[in-house]
């Protein structure tokens, strides 16, 4: 028996979506579309590569760390060399910066730059690998600082704000693969369809759930934490008046446990370490993760802080600057930098 189908309903591709998003902008070139049009088929390769990796036996460490002091997985490599293949030849890009890499990443000689500058953690949660736990990507892209320049990108063009970031988003490898992006106008989700191999729009127009459903956080590190964080906490669980229904939920890898409070509603938070000297604003990257994360948080009408003020208002001083974060929904995020302020 053939399955009725609602024939006003539209498959709507990733490259369709994009390329009609493209058409309500007179200035567009074409080379954004296009970028983004990479970084999701990048994702479908990877994704090619995290379905078969115990069959192919690339689990495992290199035994080589990188620049962040992790071990870096296999899958982490291969990843890391995906995303630059597929970019670095295009025209459109500057320069590029990855989170395995301790510095920039040139565009070789041989070919032409273009205006943008694309940053990437290439395989976010990749300590959960050897677990077949969810991981993913997350990218984020400016424009070059001088856009009329045709040379070489510098690492100033990739120590910009958050805030003027021209499209970010993530692609997540679990049950399923979905890739998340913004480009200013409203989040989207799409979700790989593997008989096709294409991903189709599945969650459109993205907002956070006004009713918070889930907290996330590394409790085990609570008594690490500075005292306003302590409270806070203990806030969210339900004592000083706070939420009575909120269910902890904490995966480990950022961009899931990001993910699954985009949709729900909730906060995801990770505060400094106040016994780790070497981490001094904690452990997340502020290009390669929050800045990314923040923007589709704020796109999908949530906060993303550090405690003080909106991440994507911190000006990197480095490629691998760190930062606390507090990313969610507004009342809640508020709330964690009330009880900040009160308490250090």
């Amino acid at each position: 028996m053939i399955p009725k189908t609602n024939t006003n309903s539209q498959l709507i591709t990733i490259e369709r979506h994009i390329l009609d998003s493209e058409r309500k902008l007179p200035e567009a070139t074409g080379d954004l579309t296009n970028l983004l049009y990479d970084i999701a088929l990048a994702g479908k390769i990877i994704t090619n590569h995290t379905n078969k990796a115990g069959l192919a036996e690339i689990l495992g460490d290199t035994g080589r760390t990188n620049v962040q002091g992790e071990v870096v997985q296999q899958l982490d490599e291969i990843a890391n060399q995906i995303i630059f293949r597929l970019n670095d030849h295009t025209g459109r890009l500057a320069v590029m910066v990855s989170e395995e890499n301790p510095d920039i990443l040139p565009i070789p000689e041989k070919y032409k730059t273009g205006r943008y500058v694309l940053s990437f953690d290439p395989l976010d949660g990749s300590s959960n690998i050897d677990y077949n736990v969810s991981i993913g990507t997350i990218f984020a892209i400016h424009k070059r600082l001088d856009e009329d320049d045709t040379g070489p990108g510098a690492v100033e063009d990739c120590l910009q704000k958050g805030r003027d970031i021209v499209a970010a988003g993530y692609i997540l490898y679990g049950s399923s693969t979905m890739m998340i992006y913004s480009a200013g106008a409203g989040v989207n989700g799409f979700t790989l369809d593997p008989q096709i191999g294409e991903f189709l729009l599945s969650h459109p127009n993205i907002q956070i759930p006004q009713k918070p459903k889930y907290f996330s956080a590394n409790l085990g590190y609570k008594k690490q934490w500075c005292l306003g964080a302590q409270k806070f906490s203990e806030w969210l669980q339900g004592e000083e008046g706070g939420p009575q229904n909120l269910s902890l939920r904490y995966i480990g890898s950022m961009v899931a446990d990001f993910h699954r409070t985009l949709l729900s509603g909730g906060i995801f938070y990770y505060p400094v370490d106040t016994t780790n000297p070497d981490k001094p604003r904690g452990k997340l990257r502020l290009i390669y993760e929050l800045n990314p994360l923040a923007f589709l948080m704020e796109q999908a009408g949530g906060a993303a802080s550090d405690g003080e003020q909106p991440v994507l208002d911190l000006k990197p001083a480095h490629l691998h600057e760190r930062a606390p974060v507090f990313m969610g929904n507004k009342e809640l995020v508020q709330q964690a930098e009330k009880y900040l302020a009160q308490y250090g």
